[in-house]
């Protein structure tokens, strides 16, 4: 199944993933990392997950593994 991972550390919460995600599966935090940033997680399952990639594509942090 894919998958995605969101490394918090390195992510600026920025939101362009939760703009790129076609099907909605990624949203901002409400808690702050240790950078003062709220960064993107991932809210769907395994199986909503079509792995397309656009959310790691845009990302300007590299911060978003996608895994098929």
């Amino acid at each position: 199944m894919p998958r995605i991972e969101i490394d918090e550390l390195r992510c600026k919460g920025c939101a362009l993933c939760t703009i790129a995600c076609p099907k909605k599966l990624i949203a901002t935090s409400e808690h702050i990392n240790n950078l003062g940033y709220k960064p993107a997680v991932f809210e769907g399952t395994e199986v909503q997950c079509t792995g397309c990639a656009l959310c790691a594509e845009m990302c300007p942090d590299v911060a978003i593994k996608v895994f098929k």
